[in-house]
């Protein structure tokens, strides 16, 4: 089975490298590889793709050795650890604000004894050969992550029991989301009041966690603070700041 390099830098103390990507660029998966990323960031809450295609750039992942991280759009069992079976490396769950929440997903996307997965053993996560049942489920156990988003008041007033979650890798800080709702509600604290007790409970319960960054003062800052699971590039920004250069070229 394909070793995850996003759980290895984790295990190292290491900033796992990640982009992220919302359309279908086959290209994108090669490049980003070849620059030095550990991940992308596949967005399927927020962008649309065939089945086929996800496959087609996950079975490009192997191919040049980078991991990918799905930000499913289901909540569905099945379809979850489907994306795992076609060679996803990591689950990202949007909008996860309960432990309770968290724990059904790693029922879902977890074998026993952690969760509930269901075995199939002939999809591209066990290179289509029916591993060997006694050792696959540990190894996709070991070698797969469970990210969970922190994306709301409720989520981070209950940050410590969702990072105490067994089976859940790391969390995963939402600021546009939970920006948005604290402008609507006053709970007593900050959007950066949220990212000191997300760290704080991940840093107790030896949980990874993580967030987009726009700067690279924004990545110094969350290392800092023990960040590991930092985004920063995409092709959404790839595309509008060429655009917006590339015009200037005409005046």
């Amino acid at each position: 089975m394909r070793k995850s390099k996003t759980l290895a830098k984790i295990k190292a103390g290491e900033t796992v490298k990640m982009c992220c990507l919302g359309h279908y660029i086959p290209a994108f998966v090669k490049h980003a590889a070849h620059f030095g990323y550990d991940c992308i960031w596949l967005d399927l809450e927020h962008r649309a793709m065939e089945n086929s295609q996800v496959q087609s750039l996950l079975t490009f992942s192997h191919l040049f050795d980078i991991d990918i991280m799905v930000r499913a759009p289901t909540l569905e069992k099945t379809r979850l650890y489907r994306y795992l079976e076609d060679g996803a490396t990591g689950i990202m769950v949007p909008h996860v604000s309960t432990p309770e929440k968290a724990e059904m997903l790693v029922d879902a996307l977890k074998y026993p004894p952690i969760g509930d997965r269901g075995l199939d053993g002939a999809g591209l996560d066990a290179d289509f050969l029916c591993g060997d049942s006694a050792s696959f489920p540990q190894q996709a156990n070991e070698e797969t992550f469970l990210v969970v988003q922190i994306e709301t008041i409720e989520a981070v007033e209950n940050v410590d029991a969702i990072a105490a979650v067994n089976g859940v890798d790391g969390l995963f800080v939402g600021p546009g989301d939970l920006g948005l709702r604290l402008r609507h509600t006053d709970p007593g604290w900050t959007l950066e009041d949220a990212f000191t007790r997300t760290a704080a409970a991940c840093e107790k319960h030896n949980t990874a966690w993580g967030t987009p960054t726009a700067t690279p003062a924004d990545i110094q800052k969350r290392r800092d603070q023990g960040g590991q699971l930092l985004a920063h590039g995409g092709d959404f920004g790839a595309v509008m700041n060429m655009l917006k250069e590339s015009v200037g070229h005409f005046e």
